[in-house]
């Protein structure tokens, strides 16, 4: 339909006024782009405002998660260093309590417990320092004295998470049981008197220094911090187990057997304390084995689970051994065969996947076997518990072992995507575990005859027979382990 034309201009005057009216108070509100409102002003500062605020939560987010971090670490570097101090008491007191005879019951479990006490004090006064100070190629220096310089804050050399005194205390727990296990070829002659000097100075001779070649800075043997020839000993198979063990041949040889010796039967008078002894030291080797991660982390996983199948296998290969030859297999051969696979996947630990761990365990069990019933019979040298045949052995197999199986997808020490053991293609580390195996048995060997002179001329070091026969429980400690009259 069509309109007028001027009806249809006056109709279309409301519609124009409308848009006018909206078009210029919003004109008239527009100021110029230069001027800023109190609105724009605030939302400006807003914008600038917000990387400031978002930097400074973040660096408390980074903050927060390096605290909680390591707080984990150090409360489970705390929860290894129990654990590992438990190796010794009650464990290892235990478990070479039980295997001697009765008489002798309380003079063993007291040189370990001597020990727990002994070196904590030389560890306090020098020994940290001897292992863990400087960046010599033998032996450390004195700069951590008396624990100078030993608190809160983390040696980045070694642990960063962790306060430095968490590292160090972890670290005496092996200097104490280190030199507990030598107790054992010397079980039922040695002096006290004789035991406490030669193992002191051993400390400080043998103990330190293949310690700081090992695991210290700038040590001959370190893969990880400037050693020649880089060995890899996760937690003490060459530290630990070769000093000890070979310094146990050399006390049985240089001591001479026991009164009576192999002619007459000499059995242990309590299996039920070197089993409980074993079980506790199966449980206080992941604090030694996976603690030795240093961190609450996926190494310190893979750790604790190559040192439990180890463990296991060893037993079955040990007993299964036994089994093929007598018969039977003894509650003595499973948990000695349990002992060797620990002390066999100590170097191993934390460079292994699982199912090496479990060749590990078994070659070990088998080889210690043979070594405690076959070698030892054949040479007549007098190890009383055996502390050779296990962890002479079993150190050296693991060591050399460990060349063989380590990984870098398991531990990449060498670097990322660098080979680490023969499984890598990288055979040479056999021959660097070689090198260190070598040198850790002609330095415990020397030392260890050395010392043994030493104290011989100055205390004397086996018991007089009489004293012997009688029992050293009464005749070094004038005590008995069981009173039967009571």
């Amino acid at each position: 339909m069509k309109c007028a034309g001027w009806k249809c201009s006056f109709s279309l005057v409301p519609v124009l006024g409308a848009i006018l009216l909206a078009v210029f108070p919003l004109s008239a509100q527009q100021t110029p782009a230069t001027s800023a409102t109190p609105s724009t002003t605030a939302t400006s500062a807003a914008t600038t405002e917000l990387p400031k605020s978002v930097n400074e939560k973040l660096a408390q987010l980074d903050k927060d998660v390096k605290a909680a971090q390591s707080s984990a670490d150090n409360a489970w570097m705390l929860v290894s260093a129990a654990l590992v101090l438990m190796m010794t008491g009650p464990g290892l007191a235990l478990f070479y309590g039980g295997l001697v005879r009765r008489k002798n019951t309380l003079a063993i479990m007291m040189q370990s417990f001597a020990l727990m006490a002994l070196i904590t004090v030389m560890w306090a006064l020098v020994g940290y320092s001897l292992c863990f100070g400087g960046d010599g190629q033998f032996i450390g220096s004195f700069e951590h004295a008396f624990l100078r310089g030993v608190g809160a804050d983390p040696n980045p050399d070694y642990a960063g998470t962790i306060p430095q005194m968490t590292f160090m205390v972890y670290q005496l727990m092996f200097a104490i049981i280190t030199p507990a296990l030598i107790t054992g070829a010397t079980a039922e002659r040695m002096k006290f008197s004789g035991t406490v000097l030669f193992l002191t100075l051993w400390f400080l001779v043998v103990y330190a220094p293949l310690a700081h070649m090992v695991w210290g800075k700038g040590g001959l043997l370190n893969a990880s911090l400037g050693g020649k020839f880089p060995t890899l000993d996760f937690a003490g198979g060459t530290v630990v187990h070769i000093s000890s063990g070979v310094s146990a041949l050399v006390c049985a040889l240089y001591l001479g057997k026991r009164s009576g010796y192999p002619k007459q039967p000499m059995p242990p008078h309590s299996l039920v304390l070197s089993f409980i002894g074993a079980c506790l030291l199966w449980v206080g080797w992941f604090g030694f084995n996976a603690g030795s991660a240093l961190a609450a982390s996926s190494l310190a996983t893979s750790a604790f689970v190559a040192t439990h199948f180890a463990a296991a296998a060893a037993a079955l290969g040990w007993s299964a051994a036994e089994w093929l030859k007598n018969g039977r297999a003894s509650a003595l051969g499973a948990i000695s065969g349990a002992v060797a696979g620990l002390v066999a996947i100590t170097p191993a630990a934390g460079f292994v996947a699982p199912m090496p761990a479990l060749a590990i365990g078994l070659i070990a069990g088998v080889v210690c076997y043979w070594m405690v019933t076959k070698v030892k019979a054949i040479f007549e040298y007098d190890d009383a518990l055996d502390a050779f045949g296990v962890h002479g052995a079993g150190g050296t197999i693991g060591a050399l072992l460990t060349g063989v199986f380590a990984q870098q997808v398991i531990n990449p020490i060498f670097g990322a995507g660098k080979a680490v053991g023969g499984l890598d293609g990288h055979w040479g580390q056999v021959g660097n575990q070689l090198v260190g195996v070598l040198i850790a048995w002609v330095f415990a060997l020397v030392g260890t005859l050395v010392l043994l002179k030493i104290v011989d001329l100055l205390t004397g070091v086996r018991v007089p027979e009489e004293h012997e026969i009688e029992g050293l429980d009464i005749t070094q400690h004038g005590e008995e382990a069981y009173n039967l009259e009571s």
